[in-house]
């Protein structure tokens, strides 16, 4: 399928470069895959060279365009560094896709959480995203770019023992609205999904009771899949037809969220 699509007409993203991170595996190796099938040339970027390798030689051999950029994205300049890998590359960004966050040791209860369970989300997780769009900022700026930055459920509804993950969630979403804010004179587009999706990392926790509580009582029965549910969404902040939409929470999740349109 992938292949057949390359060929088509009238890509959404032909001519487009992107930057994905946490792109080795998941909703991350999904994004690329679509952008790359769309057009897009892709900065696929991850920790782990291995699974990152894999991404790339899927989308190159169904005919797509990228380059893997390995980083540890806790270093702002690993994050610089990445970036000018992608200007190298392609000259230039018209997307961002922040998805990167080290998700090891996010559960927490409230009055067990210690200092270092915030530093290590934060640092996974919310500050590779603001590096990310400070470095990425004069490219989407030139191109009237896009920025799609990755949230969570888990903090919008305050769920129980994910203390530090819920927090350096909403942290993002916060980012990400005051940015849309400040760079809508740039005609940058800046929003955010918060997914539901049978990742590996969820597939790996699914046995948690308070994860297994979370997916049993999605309205539409199960987490959605990476490729067929949320990468489309992800290729619809992408392109025009988002032009006037901005600043936005996108709950990709089956229905978990239905009062939180906010």
């Amino acid at each position: 399928m992938l292949a057949h699509r390359m060929g088509r007409d009238m890509a959404q993203l032909e001519d487009k470069v992107a930057i994905v991170t946490g792109a080795g595996r998941g909703i991350g190796r999904a994004i690329a895959r679509l952008f790359a099938e769309e057009g897009a040339k892709v900065a696929a970027v991850s920790r782990t060279r291995a699974t990152l390798d894999e991404t790339v030689r899927e989308i190159r051999s169904a005919g797509g365009t990228a380059v893997a950029i390995t980083a540890d994205l806790t270093s702002k300049d690993a994050v610089d560094a990445a970036v000018k890998a992608t200007i190298d590359a392609f000259g230039t960004v018209h997307v961002l896709v922040n998805n990167a966050h080290d998700r090891n040791g996010q559960q927490s209860p409230f009055l067990e959480t210690m200092e270092a369970g915030f530093q290590q989300q934060f640092a996974t997780g919310l500050f590779p995203t603001v590096h990310f769009m400070q470095a990425c900022y004069p490219y989407l700026k030139a191109n009237r770019g896009k920025v799609i930055n990755f949230a969570s459920g888990a903090g919008v509804l305050g769920a129980a023992s994910f203390t530090p993950y819920a927090a350096s969630k909403e942290a993002i979403r916060a980012v990400s609205r005051v940015a849309a804010r400040e760079w809508g004179a740039d005609r940058i587009n800046v929003n955010i999904i918060c997914p539901t999706s049978m990742t590996d990392a969820l597939e790996e926790s699914i046995r948690d009771p308070a994860i297994l509580e979370i997916v049993s009582r999605t309205p539409l029965g199960i987490p959605g899949s990476p490729y067929a549910e949320v990468a489309p969404v992800a290729l619809f902040l992408a392109t025009d037809a988002c032009n006037y939409i901005t600043g936005h929470s996108f709950h990709v999740d089956g229905g978990n969220l239905m009062d939180a349109g906010r």
